[in-house]
């Protein structure tokens, strides 16, 4: 089922860039106050992953990348999550799934469920060798699967309908 949509690739001398990474810094400050409403909200649904995705698919890796890199970070310094020593390997995986899905949307030009699932399941792959090197462990990576497989699955169905019903 693949559908061909609007995509755009940002680039870094546009202000729409900036513009549009600060919209999804926000969101990442919002959404995971509302999943950590649910126990282990945060690790079951990974909201965070869910706006980079579909923000780097969308608009392109530039865009995600920049949101990647800032949401941990400005997360971290105004609420205090995720902790300072889980900074780095979170950041690195979310800026993984951004290079991942704006470049698997520059060059497929479309969405698909098939699209979204291999570029989930690449990010998760190359963002645990990524802790794997950083931590000398991957437990969290496993923990992705087995507690998060609800977010996975709604890091590819969000990001489908949020791609395909925007403009």
């Amino acid at each position: 089922m693949e559908t061909s949509v609007r995509l755009y690739r940002l680039n870094y001398d546009e202000l729409k860039t900036y513009l549009w990474a600060a919209v999804f810094v926000v969101c990442n400050m919002v959404l995971p106050k509302l999943f950590h409403l649910i126990p282990q909200g945060g690790i079951i649904f990974a909201p965070l992953s869910l706006v980079i995705l579909a923000g780097a698919y969308k608009l392109g890796w530039k865009t995600g990348l920049l949101a990647a890199v800032a949401s941990p970070l400005i997360n971290n310094l105004v609420f205090g999550m995720p902790e300072w020593g889980v900074l780095p390997v979170m950041t690195l995986k979310l800026a993984v799934l951004a290079l991942v899905a704006g470049l698997t949307a520059q060059h497929f030009r479309s969405v698909s469920l098939l699209l979204l699932i291999s570029v989930v399941l690449v990010s998760e792959v190359i963002g645990g060798l990524g802790e794997f090197a950083l931590t000398g462990g991957i437990a969290d990576t496993v923990k992705d699967f087995t507690i998060g497989w609800p977010g996975l699955l709604l890091q590819v169905f969000g990001t489908y309908l949020i791609v395909k019903f925007t403009k």
